[in-house]
């Protein structure tokens, strides 16, 4: 007879699970995103190759399950609000230019709709929640965060990942000076009717 009561025991593959993304957290941030290959992590986890792309499906959708990410955004509340705009071009360009993983991430989610779907995750709830705390009228906050999220993933793109070459060579001053109007714009203008 079999019992009706449910196994307090974690099921195999949550057990494999964890293990790859374990693995995976371990590798990437030892290696880096672009030289972590699947047969390394899958060694480190102990499983055959073949097992990592059953649960993510590619090198990107696990990248985006097992990175953690954190913008690490400024508190906005000590902010002087004629200088949220710079403070928060200043703020990306610095995560950008010292974290290689949010350009991996970046980079995964412009092909992969698990990576796409954690890169809107992170801006979605850190930004809004961020922009949120400056007191902007709640029905535009996350429209506001939306915009500013289009400029710095926008900025990011074009400097980090297609490397064009006049974003390349522009200074993060100068940068600062020509996005940080349209971000304080965006946060603190009045929209249009």
């Amino acid at each position: 007879m079999t019992s009706s009561v449910p196994s307090t025991q974690p099921r195999r593959s949550d057990a494999t699970r964890a293990a790859i993304l374990r693995a995976a957290r371990e590798r990437f941030a030892a290696d880096g995103y672009e030289r972590a290959t699947i047969r390394a992590i899958a060694a480190d986890a102990q499983i055959d190759p073949s097992m990592v792309m059953r649960y993510y499906g590619s090198k990107e959708g696990l990248f985006a399950a097992a990175a953690e990410f954190d913008l690490r955004l400024p508190d906005l509340t000590s902010v002087p609000p004629a200088h949220l705009g710079e403070v928060l071009v200043r703020h990306f360009l610095a995560r950008w230019e010292g974290d290689e993983t949010l350009v991996a991430l970046l980079r995964a989610a412009s092909t992969n709709p698990g990576a796409a779907e954690r890169m809107r995750g992170i801006f979605a709830n850190q930004l809004t929640a961020a922009v949120a705390t400056f007191g902007t009228d709640p029905a535009l906050t996350a429209r506001r965060a939306g915009l500013v999220a289009s400029q710095i993933l926008g900025l990011a793109f074009t400097r980090y990942i297609v490397r064009l070459p006049p974003m390349v060579e522009t200074s993060p001053d100068e940068l600062v000076s020509w996005v940080a109007p349209t971000l304080q714009r965006y946060l603190t203008g009045t929209p249009p009717s």
